[in-house]
């Protein structure tokens, strides 16, 4: 086996979670409440349209979210959780946890 080559299964996941502003967003999100783009970034806070709209996209593209279009004028668009994003925000409660007891903060059950 070349030593090169990385046979780790987390590595792509690790990929997408490491993003800047993956963990915020996942957090926010829900799998049965859905939430519009403009409530996701003021739950953020700090988050540049762009960026919101770019993570947005990666986790849609990677089965985590769900992009619903509603087919009005002005067009309706929310966002939720799929079963996999759920899962995904579930393993990472303990890490976060972690990171909040490290630093002393409390655990109110957002990430960000």
């Amino acid at each position: 086996m070349d030593r090169s080559e990385c046979l780790c299964p987390a590595r792509g996941i690790i990929d997408i979670v490491s993003k800047k502003w993956t963990m915020c967003i996942v957090s926010h999100l829900d799998i049965d409440r859905p939430s519009r783009y403009n409530e996701i970034k003021k739950g953020i806070g700090s988050i540049s349209p762009k960026s919101l709209s770019d993570t947005l996209k990666l986790l849609e593209k990677e089965g985590l979210i769900k992009r619903i279009v509603y087919p009005e004028t002005p067009p309706r668009v929310e966002y939720l959780l799929t079963e996999d994003g759920r899962d995904l925000k579930i393993a990472m409660l303990p890490l976060v946890k972690w990171v909040q007891e490290r630093e002393g903060q409390s655990s109110d059950g957002d990430f960000c």
